[in-house]
């Protein structure tokens, strides 16, 4: 029996943050909008060669000679964006698979965008799940980032998991299987995304700076690099709505932000799993950022 009991404590007890599930949020966005098939909503952008929609899940990769992207029909104003991806296991490093808005096709050079980007990998080490936010570029040629980084507590290249992002007038939310994992709060109009944005997926070769800030890069003796998205979720107010459509929430508050056990849970995530937060790089220029400051 002790033998047992001390098996069974060892068992309990995670060697490492992987695995180690954060505490229940205790609210569920992705099950209040309706999922659609890829051809409902989205058209190819580019390398339609490299990509292909079957039993309603569609496959994107990247080789040689090309990666592939998709973009929403209509542009949106505010809403919840999801999808289920699976990413691809082993090598990866230089590889970013994405799900995001954006509206650089409507203003080159200047555009605001709010990205969910998975930074490709080397044997043995996880993915990193990059989150990041793009306000109009900085008004010297410069895109400011707004990067915050978080390892995941699961494998994303088992199964399937929920990544969204939640876009309201006031705040943006990142979730994953529903556990926010990061708020970015309205502070100014100076600091947040005002303008219509589509929502896109995409995978290519960022060889420079993906992994390890470019120290390993994309090896095409491994190719071809993929990543599979199905139940697609884009709900909320179109740029075409009229003015007195409601933005969707993240909490059971209609009037939106987060409530308290989702505010632990994300706190929970960043005490465990994340592993950089651009406000804390003391390397950046917070002049250009001004929401760090508070």
């Amino acid at each position: 029996m002790a033998l047992f009991l001390s098996l069974l404590v060892i068992l309990m007890v995670p060697s490492s943050n992987a695995g180690y599930w954060p505490p229940s949020p205790g609210y569920y966005p992705s099950a209040h909008f309706r999922s659609m098939a890829f051809h409902q909503g989205f058209r190819n952008l580019w390398g339609p060669q490299h990509q292909r929609e079957d039993n309603n899940a569609l496959t994107i990769w990247l080789d040689r000679t090309s990666g592939s992207g998709f973009k929403s029909v209509r542009p949106f104003r505010s809403g919840y964006f999801g999808a289920s991806i699976k990413l691809q296991p082993g090598y990866t490093a230089g590889v970013i698979t994405a799900f995001y808005l954006s509206n650089n096709e409507a203003h080159p050079g200047h555009h605001d965008e709010v990205d969910i980007e998975f930074l490709g990998t080397t044997f043995g080490k996880p993915y990193t799940l990059q989150t990041n936010v793009y306000i109009r570029g900085s008004g010297d040629g410069r895109i400011i980032g707004r990067e915050m980084k978080f390892h995941l507590w699961f494998d994303p290249t088992k199964n399937f998991h929920h990544y969204a992002i939640l876009w309201s007038p006031k705040e943006i939310i990142f979730l994953v299987d529903d556990v926010p994992i990061r708020r970015y709060p309205k502070k100014s109009d100076a600091t947040f995304p005002l303008r219509p944005m589509w929502l896109y997926g995409s995978i290519w070769d960022a060889s420079s700076w993906a992994t390890e800030d470019g120290k390993y890069r994309a090896d095409y003796r491994y190719q071809p690099f993929y990543g599979m998205y199905t139940n697609f979720k884009a709900s909320g107010c179109s740029a075409y709505a009229p003015a007195w459509c409601r933005p969707v929430s993240a909490s059971p508050s209609r009037s939106g932000g987060l409530t308290r056990q989702q505010r632990a849970t994300m706190r929970w995530v960043h005490s465990h799993y994340m592993v950089y937060n651009y406000c804390r790089d003391h390397k950046r220029d917070h002049s250009l950022t001004p929401e760090c400051r508070g």
